[in-house]
């Protein structure tokens, strides 16, 4: 079909559409669908209870690794604290044995007992139509009403900070699922570094956010996902409806660069769950990069924030930042 959309997200404005015509009923909604924000907000007494979900439908090694961290990072982005998850695992036909399950649950128990998280359900089933295995993850959390923080929260005048660097998720997909095709191009010790950036410096922020909430004031949180940090830089510009001048160049990792360029994909484009992408009172910058660095986590000022409509100028050539149509990772699975 020529009108049919490509791999990743919806359209922006299509998305915005739809979930206009459906607007929460029910007063206890603090936080409804709306592009930009991950996580929905319920008033449940004395503090909210914060929920998300996710699909992992990119990677296939240590997929359930990647689910609850990805779920548990958009919680943490609420200035909130994951406590329980649900999992939703679809098997292919006629390639799912005993050992894959038990691998796939394996992951998910060692990553939610890493986080304190603890697992509460979900569905498990050996469905048609797949090649590999998808899971769907479900993440509750709570967070106390005056430490709330949302990705439209960003003011005039705020400083903009990425975490660690990008694109951390896709540096460790590309390297974990085209071994085969990279191994003659590089050493191995490179490539099995870069594997590795699934877990170092890993893909979880929650430490990051809490960090970062503690020691300044932390106006708005986002986790760059799918998209990259060009696409997140984009959804929090929307969400705020403010202007946002940025440099990206700092925060792109140099192992992510090199193997970017290999498959031929723009870093800042990427998937990119690792990074923490924040705005902070810029009073509060120096306070809240040394926090993050005492405790072993980078952080790069990467610009600002101002009045305006909401758009990200590139303050090298002051025009707007593209946004990608889709995440630079989908390119490796056509």
């Amino acid at each position: 079909m020529s009108d049919a959309y490509p791999l990743g997200k919806l359209p922006p404005a299509l998305l915005a559409a739809l979930l206009g015509r459906y607007p929460p009923r029910d007063p206890r909604v603090v936080l409804g669908p709306r592009p930009g924000e991950d996580a929905a907000v319920l008033d449940i007494g004395e503090r909210y209870l914060v929920a998300k979900t996710d699909p992992i439908t990119f990677a296939t090694d240590e997929i359930g690794w990647y689910a609850v961290n990805v779920n548990a990072n958009d919680i943490a982005t609420t200035g909130g604290r994951p406590l329980w998850f649900m999992a939703t695992l679809l098997f292919p036909e006629g390639r799912t044995d005993r050992a894959l399950v038990e691998r796939i649950y394996d992951q998910i128990g060692t990553a939610c007992e890493a986080l304190g998280v603890s697992l509460i359900g979900g569905h498990s089933e050996i469905t048609y139509g797949l090649d590999r295995p998808v899971v769907v993850g479900v993440m509750l959390g709570l967070v106390e009403k005056d430490r709330l923080v949302t990705t439209g929260g960003a003011q005039a005048g705020d400083v903009l900070i990425v975490t660690k660097g990008v694109p951390v998720e896709a540096t460790a997909i590309i390297a974990r699922e085209k071994a085969d095709v990279l191994g003659s191009r590089f050493p191995a010790d490179f490539l099995a570094r870069c594997a590795g950036y699934l877990h170092d410096p890993g893909i979880s922020v929650v430490r990051d956010a809490l960090i970062a909430a503690q020691a300044g004031r932390v106006h708005a949180m986002h986790d760059p996902t799918e998209g990259g940090l060009a696409t997140g830089l984009w959804e929090m510009a929307e969400a705020a409806g403010k202007r946002l001048l940025v440099d990206p160049r700092p925060a792109i990792l140099e192992d992510g660069r090199v193997l970017c360029g290999a498959v031929g994909l723009d870093p800042l484009g990427a998937i990119a769950s690792g990074a923490l992408l924040l705005a902070a009172h810029p009073a509060d910058e120096a306070a809240i990069v040394a926090a993050l660095e005492a405790e072993g986590i980078p952080a790069f000022a990467v610009g600002r924030v101002e009045d305006g409509p909401p758009e990200v100028i590139d303050l090298r050539t002051g025009t707007m930042l593209p946004r990608p149509a889709r995440d630079e990772i989908a390119r490796l699975f056509e």
